[in-house]
């Protein structure tokens, strides 16, 4: 019987329909009701993943970035109105950043030795299934992050969310795993469980099928995570203190110091959260920080604010969780403290054991206290930042201050001369994460640091000069 060239058309397209409507072997619901059920469809999928060719990996990967980037707005919406944290056209700015700068498969590099005997090659392999915890502070850009670079080295990864942040992690997920299943890649490489809570949590730190944990939260879970016994990337606590001296450039520290210390009203981890000043130019940079947007409350104004934001318990103070990263508009006024216009920032001049400095406030007040020496002023921040070695920063055109208080600090990320969020590569150099491993001592988390080295010997044989 012969055909002619419309009906064979129609019969190709008709054929090549019915394929795509056919759902691959690891299509499925990303989105389970038992955390067993996302391991599970986590694992098939990995075992899919590794069979595909690097460029194809880096292909997904692409296709995860523009999806991102075309939803950064609409995800930062959501992040802000479910969790109440932050502004967002700087959530919207953390998506982007997470997006275009988190490495991805350029970032695994294989190393190979010849000689008399033959070749040995070590390759960055994969895990397998990673389970990652992640914040209510950054949950979009989180777990866009992690994705990337987890996918990237050749793994899946099971998400436990934050429960106040579920929507808008969930939300991130399925664009994510759409992007990758429109891209040719298995549609269930990132799953997670409809209602995240501490026992969905347990579970899956404790699972056979997951070799590698990656924790973003506080010390609580990073301890937890710690006593599974398997590989833990970890993202401790921190209380980032910024260094002024008398040799910086006073007009630019004042408006780094707000841009760093308001961004997403603070809930960003290396964000500045306390100022050491030399006593000659305190004066100056509280003004400067002024003209910036922030807005300097004393006396009996900082007490109001303190019985605000922050609950005593025994000796020490903790954040009122209510008003983590909430506008310092309505820091002011639930405190009872009058104020004009709309500033991004509260600033206070303060003792160096006032709250304001020694508690991580996650939220836009900033305690300023007074120095004589960069040597007082250094040993004054490593008290602050109470042996996190998390972030600091300094302003200074002095090399042996710059030098001393980086050394000092040891501190992962470290700024000179600018906002806390260049130690992301936001207007900056260098890659970014919202996964800041210090406990650990991955530092910033990319591809690699989600990979196992795995060495390969060839005795005797490939050996050609």
């Amino acid at each position: 019987m012969a055909y002619t060239d419309t009906q064979i058309e129609s019969i190709i397209s008709e054929t090549l329909a019915k394929f795509q409507n056919q759902p691959s072997k690891t299509r499925g619901n990303w989105l389970c009701d038992t955390m067993e059920e996302a391991i599970s469809a986590a694992k098939a999928a990995q075992k899919e993943l590794i069979k595909l060719p690097l460029e194809k990996r880096g292909r997904l990967i692409e296709a995860m970035r523009k999806a991102a980037l075309s939803h950064a707005e609409s995800l930062a919406r959501l992040a802000n109105e479910e969790t109440g944290y932050g502004r967002v056209a700087d959530k919207k700015a953390k998506n982007i950043l997470a997006a275009e700068k988190t490495p991805g498969i350029e970032d695994l590099h294989a190393q190979a030795f010849t000689g008399d005997y033959g070749l040995t090659l070590v390759e960055a392999a994969p895990y397998g299934v990673i389970g990652s915890i992640t914040p209510s502070t950054n949950p979009t850009s989180t777990v866009i992050n992690n994705a990337i670079s987890m996918i990237a080295a050749g793994n899946a990864v099971v998400f436990n969310p934050h429960p106040a942040a579920k929507r808008a992690s969930q939300e991130a997920m399925r664009i994510l795993n759409e992007a990758i299943a429109q891209a040719g890649g298995p549609a269930t490489l990132i799953t997670t469980v409809k209602e995240p809570t501490l026992e969905s949590g347990k579970t899956m730190m404790e699972s056979k099928d997951i070799p590698l944990l990656s924790v973003t939260g506080g010390e609580a879970v990073v301890k937890v995570a710690m006593r599974t016994g398997k590989k833990v990337i970890a993202a401790g606590p921190g209380n980032p203190p910024v260094i002024v001296d008398d040799t910086a450039d006073i007009k630019k520290a004042a408006k780094d110091i707000v841009d760093g210390a308001s961004f997403d009203n603070n809930v960003v981890c290396i964000a500045e959260k306390e100022v050491f000043a030399f006593a000659n130019i305190v004066d100056e940079l509280v003004s400067g920080m002024q003209l910036n947007g922030a807005y300097l409350v004393a006396g009996e104004d900082i007490d109001k604010i303190v019985n605000t934001v922050l609950v005593k318990q025994n000796d020490t103070y903790v954040i009122n969780r209510n008003y983590v990263g909430r506008n310092a508009a309505v820091i002011l006024k639930d405190s009872g403290v009058p104020f004009t216009g709309e500033p991004r920032l509260v600033i206070a001049r303060v003792d160096k054991n006032h709250p304001f400095v020694r508690t991580e406030m996650l939220m836009p007040v900033l305690g300023i206290c007074t120095v004589s020496t960069i040597e007082e002023a250094v040993e004054e921040a490593i008290c602050a930042e109470q042996g996190c070695q998390h972030s600091a920063m300094i302003h200074s055109t002095n090399i042996k201050h710059l030098t001393l208080a980086a050394a000092s600090l040891n501190t992962t990320v470290f700024v000179k001369n600018a906002p806390s969020y260049a130690g992301l590569g936001f207007m900056a150099e260098g890659h970014t994460t919202l996964t800041i491993a210090t406990p650990t001592g991955e530092g910033l988390t990319s591809a690699k640091s989600f990979t196992r080295a795995r060495r390969c010997v060839l005795h005797g044989d490939l050996r050609i000069v």
